[in-house]
């Protein structure tokens, strides 16, 4: 049997694990937290190779989930784990938006906000701060992501950069993030992104619960939108997307959006279409690999 090291938190941890399973050359941890973003409980999955595990400094990449997912999804179908443990480089899967569940200090049992509709609520926060009640007091992903959440995982883990990929809504939310805070991310992919939330039926009925009629809130939220407007951030970004996706024959994906914002910044795109693909997570898996590689060579680099 071969020796391996765990992860221990500190008396001063902010986290608290939930679980934590052995999974090829490393482990697969759960965690969850108080966050004052949200003024929720949070929970995150983390895949730590053997090389985090015994304290060495590592690449990781964040995921952003898609509509109705939670850190779950990603982290038991896209078989990440085999890859991530071959390059030494971290995983890490946050909850797609707040849920019901308190702060541990909170006293109140104020729920968070939600819809009927799956494309509105919890689980659809496409990674915006809202601007309009009810959801202004919760849903505040940008600032947990970029700030709470980024500053987070560099206090308990041995991280020296971070890479940012999502798929569908949460690949919005990777090239939206990814482009408005390029000092933050060395690298961004997508896989069947949203690509201009502000032109999709979905991103239009969640932006107009969340920021109201402000258009300027829906641009500024918009991926193909702050692209175009930012210019040029990365040496190349990846996207894969399905051609026999149903919510890109829908337009909901507005995936052409994308090819022509990055043909406006000058931003170099590698958009591959994939024959005979859907929206699953059997096309996750199938290009999974690919776009761990491409963090990987973008954090080798940077």
């Amino acid at each position: 049997m071969n020796d391996y090291y765990a992860h221990s938190l500190p008396a001063s941890s902010k986290l608290t694990q939930k679980s934590v399973n052995r999974c090829f050359d490393g482990e697969q941890h759960y965690y969850s937290h108080d966050s004052e973003a949200t003024k929720t409980c949070m929970t995150f999955s983390i895949y730590l190779p053997d090389e985090a595990l015994a304290g060495h400094s590592c690449p990781a990449i964040l995921y952003l989930s898609g509509l109705t997912c939670n850190a779950d999804n990603v982290t038991h179908k896209a078989h990440f784990q085999q890859k991530c443990s071959e390059l030494g480089i971290i995983f890490i899967a946050p909850d797609s938006s707040p849920r019901s569940a308190p702060r541990s200090d909170n006293n109140e049992n104020d729920s968070v906000p939600n819809d009927e509709r799956y494309f509105v609520g919890q689980g659809a926060s496409y990674y915006v701060d809202a601007t309009c009640a009810p959801w202004s007091d919760n849903f505040n992903m940008q600032t947990y992501i970029v700030d709470e959440l980024y500053d987070l995982l560099h206090v308990e883990f041995a991280i020296n950069s971070i890479g940012v990929m999502g798929h569908s809504m949460g690949g919005h939310g990777a090239l939206l993030l990814g482009f408005k805070f390029p000092s933050k991310f060395v690298s961004v992919s997508a896989l069947s992104p949203v690509c201009s939330a502000s032109e999709s039926a979905w991103g239009q009925a969640a932006y107009t619960e969340y920021f109201g009629d402000d258009k300027a809130l829906w641009t500024e939220s918009d991926a193909s939108y702050t692209i175009e407007s930012v210019g040029r951030q990365y040496s190349t970004i990846l996207v894969d997307q399905g051609a026999a996706d149903d919510f890109l024959a829908d337009g909901q994906l507005q995936t052409p959006k994308l090819q022509q914002a990055c043909e406006k910044a000058k931003q170099p795109l590698t958009l591959r279409y994939k024959a005979g693909h859907d929206h699953s997570y059997y096309f996750i898996q199938t290009v999974m690999n690919d776009h761990i590689e491409h963090h990987w060579r973008m954090a080798q680099m940077s």
